[in-house]
């Protein structure tokens, strides 16, 4: 395509008249010049003149045939470009970077008014008498100057009048600059300025009265009979008219500076059961009804019904609703019946549903959709049709739900309740129950259905039978272990003796050793039994976790094995425990065996400790996790996982998912009832093929103010001469036990007497004038037990040396007893050498 020069405008044109008349002058004044001279020298001149007019003239026509030259005007080649410039409808200017006019079409002449051959202004000097548009003529002068576009729009009165005449109507013009860049093929270097100037007053006529028209329906609505509100899908309210405003006691103006919630006029029911309409889509528009009470600025309530327009295909904005006042007085759409029965059904805690002979719903209130958490009517092939309740419930609740319509259908009034899970949402639960209604004429009706949530109730149900459970197993545990402690105690005390008179070349002695050894396994069987019964005895002190897993990491690390990788990843500063460090340890060390199991292949466990504030507490979600602090011990493995209904009775005693022989079911159970001991919880999250991990959450131990640090002494060796003198009462109900304590002690040179209950011991202890110098008394005995004992003998010998011998927790009787009592302690199952060193010990002390 050829390249057309930008027009010029005829006002202007380039060349100088000067040049032309002292051409002709310079001609003037060869031509006398040559008149005044000789012949002889003005021919070859005038030759030579000539000569060069025709050089001249030669090479005009060669560059008028190229091209180069043009004869006539040179506006001849932009014609087209011409007419159309001068056709537009807008104002067009063409200026050089020194501001001087190239072109302006017609329009710009019409719009400046300027007369029939006057020079014509750009748009900075056209516009510059009035002072109220200098800053954007200023603006628009600078941006052409920066070869940058720019358009502003601004009012002026018409050109020679001023603003207040009257009678005249202002103007609106839209003046834009441009920068023109230069064409290569042109013979003009410099860049070019295009400006447009448009007249718009009548577009800003129509905006305002456009403008005028919006103002005047807002106000028709603001005042409207009736109430109207707009919100989003968030519940933010967008418009809110001033009649419903004042129905409600709100200040718009107030409105204006911050942003109301659905949930601010009503309740949090109602706004659930909008949001669950809005939420439809249909093919054409929907209007929902809704009978129910806005709150107004002072905690009173107002009747209401809400009409509710759902556009067609729906919208971001879920609510556009118009509000009808049903305030005594105001409700014409209904009696006072009607409106009071309307009231009471969508106010209603208790979720009430109406349903036809195919369990559909035909009517819900706002506790129902908020229950099953949607909305009554649902939508297939692109049309609206009713949800049947028989699919949001499961598949056994809708078996006993047919069976119930049937009786509905009949009529029967005694319809068996209907427990049910939600289909979306199988933690939730509730309680149905039906009651048939009067059959009328056009309507298909059966039965009313009120919905009750059971979720909770459901899970405390489910925690008090586990939590009864656990403590039945606890009892019997701790009632189990206390027998097979004597039991114990007898058989290793006896072992000893048999130990005492057998060499270990003798054949015999190897026999004894196992019957000792398996002895001991016995007893450590049964300490993960008080363990689990949560009796066994602790000794808390204060503990820094992170210092813990760290001594610990060595000892995982040979028990893990070389294919299992230990990583652990502590948090700074935790927050100290206060727990029994032997116990926390065997609750690690179990976790990490457990978790080793579940990896044959191979894997990896971690150890992760962190802090966890009160309010990370709370977003857990844990049911049984009080809220407060508290410091996790997470043990997780990539092993083998478990299913959910593995999970459930991992802390069952004796469950093992382990094959025979390789556990005896108590490990986690330990752990459990350690773990509850400190007061602390513990939780399993598992997958299977993805591996388990174990929480461990450990109260966080704030020192009291007065709380001083005091060091323990060291506790003394047990002295290598076990032997002594002195009178011991030795009270014991179960005779083994009794006879191996006393036969024991008698061998180390105490003189033993011997009593199998408490009342039997005081007699013994009468009978001997009180000249006893140590007690050593069981615990539980029947008709009287050792606390008693203890009370009854120090009331008379305050100073009487007392070792009690339990299979119990120290803790389990030391709360009966008065905060300075002193006694020592020996935990059964005990040995000889144990027996014979706490006696020779209380002696010493």
């Amino acid at each position: 395509m050829r390249y057309v020069e930008p027009v010029t405008d005829r006002t202007e044109r380039e060349g100088s008249v000067g040049l032309v008349v002292l051409l002709a002058l310079g001609l003037a004044a060869v031509a006398v010049g040559l008149a005044l001279v000789s012949r002889e020298i003005a021919q070859p001149v005038v030759l030579a003149i000539l000569a060069g007019l025709a050089v001249v003239g030669v090479f005009c026509l060669f560059a008028g045939a190229v091209g180069i030259l043009h004869f006539g005007q040179r506006a001849a080649r932009n014609d087209i470009a011409k007419s159309f410039l001068d056709n537009l409808p807008s104002g067009t200017l063409i200026t050089d970077n020194s501001g001087r006019v190239l072109y302006a079409n017609e329009a710009y002449r019409s719009l400046v008014g300027l007369e029939e051959g006057a020079a014509v202004p750009a748009p900075d000097r056209a516009f510059a008498g009035n002072v109220h548009l200098a800053e954007p003529i200023f603006r628009l002068t600078r941006a052409a100057q920066q070869g940058r576009a720019l358009s502003e729009e601004f009012r002026i009165p018409p050109l020679g009048e001023s603003y207040e005449e009257p009678g005249l109507a202002p103007r609106w013009f839209r003046i834009s600059v441009r920068a023109m860049p230069s064409h290569p093929e042109s013979d003009r270097g410099a860049p070019l300025t295009v400006w447009g100037v448009e007249e718009i007053t009548e577009e800003r006529q129509n905006q305002e009265a456009s403008f005028e028209k919006i103002q005047q329906a807002i106000a028709y609505l603001d005042h409207a009979p009736a109430g109207f509100f707009t919100a989003d899908a968030q519940g933010n309210i967008e418009y809110l008219n001033a009649t419903l405003a004042q129905w409600l006691g709100l200040d718009l103006s107030d409105l204006a500076t911050r942003r109301l919630k659905l949930d601010e006029i009503m309740s949090r029911d109602g706004a659930a059961l909008l949001a669950g309409a809005g939420r439809e889509r249909a093919s054409s528009p929907i209007t929902r009804k809704f009978d129910l009470d806005l709150v107004k600025a002072d905690g009173t309530t107002l009747p209401v019904r809400i009409l509710h327009r759902l556009p067609r295909g729906g919208q971001a904005g879920w609510a556009q609703a118009l509000v009808l006042n049903r305030a005594p007085g105001e409700a014409v759409e209904a009696g006072a019946a009607e409106l009071r029965f309307t009231r009471l059904f969508q106010a209603s805690p208790i979720a009430i549903a109406t349903l036809d002979r195919q369990g559909q719903i035909s009517a819900a209130n706002a506790a129902f959709a908020r229950l099953f958490g949607q909305a009554v009517e649902g939508k297939a092939n692109g049309k609206s049709v009713k949800v049947a309740i028989g699919s949001l419930i499961d598949d056994e609740g809708q078996g006993a739900l047919a069976n119930a319509l049937e009786l509905a259908a009949g009529g029967q009034g005694l319809i068996e309740p209907i427990d049910f899970t939600l289909q979306a949402d199988k933690e939730k639960s509730g309680r149905l129950y039906l009651s048939p209604v009067e059959q009328v004429d056009g309507e298909n009706d059966i039965a009313i259905a009120y919905a009750v949530d059971t979720t909770e109730q459901r899970a405390l149900e489910l925690q008090i039978a586990q939590s009864q459970k656990m403590q039945a197993i606890g009892q019997l545990a701790g009632g189990i272990a206390h027998d097979f402690n004597n039991m114990l105690t007898a058989i290793i005390g006896f072992s000893d003796f048999l130990l005492q008179n057998h060499r270990p070349t003798d054949p015999a002695f190897k026999d004894i050793m196992n019957i000792k050894q398996n002895a001991n396994r016995a007893a450590g069987l049964v300490r993960q039994l008080l363990a689990f019964s949560r009796q066994q005895t602790l000794r808390p002190q204060v503990l820094q976790p992170g210092e813990l897993v760290s001594e610990l990491s060595a000892l995982l690390s040979r028990l893990l094995g070389e294919n299992i990788e230990l990583q652990l990843e502590q948090s700074r500063d935790l927050w100290p425990v206060k727990a029994d460090q032997h116990q926390l340890e065997q609750v690690i060390i179990n976790l990490a065996v457990n978790a080793r199991d579940a990896m044959p292949d191979g894997g990896k466990l971690a150890i992760h400790t962190a802090n966890v504030s009160e309010r990370r507490s709370r977003e857990l979600g844990q049911r049984h996790l009080e809220p407060g602090e508290y410091v996790l011990i997470e043990v997780t493995d990539t092993g083998t996982g478990m299913p959910p209904e593995v999970i459930q009775k991992i802390f069952d005693p004796f469950f093992s998912t382990k094959e025979v022989g390789r556990g005896t079911g108590l490990g986690l159970s330990t752990v459990y009832g350690i773990v509850k001991q400190t007061g602390g919880y513990i939780f399993a999250e598992s997958e299977e093929g993805k591996g388990t991990s174990m929480k461990v959450y450990l109260p966080r131990h704030i020192a009291a103010p007065e709380e001083i640090p005091v060091e323990k002494p060291e506790k003394k060796e047990s002295a290598k001469d076990l032997t002594g003198r002195g009178t011991v009462l030795l009270v014991e109900d179960e005779d083994a036990v009794r006879s191996f304590a006393a036969r024991a002690l008698g061998q180390r040179g105490y003189k033993v007497f011997e009593a199998g209950t408490g009342a039997e011991a005081l007699e013994v202890f009468q009978e001997q004038n009180g000249e006893v110098d140590l007690v050593v008394s069981d615990v539980v005995m029947p008709e009287m037990d050792g606390p008693t004992l203890m009370k009854e003998l120090r009331a008379t010998h305050p100073d009487l040396k007392i070792i009690f011998m339990s299979g119990y927790a120290e803790d389990a009787f030391k709360r009966n007893l008065d905060e300075n009592e002193a006694f020592m302690f020996l935990q059964k199952p005990f040995d000889l050498k144990s027996l014979a060193a706490a006696v020779k010990e209380a002696f010493e002390a």
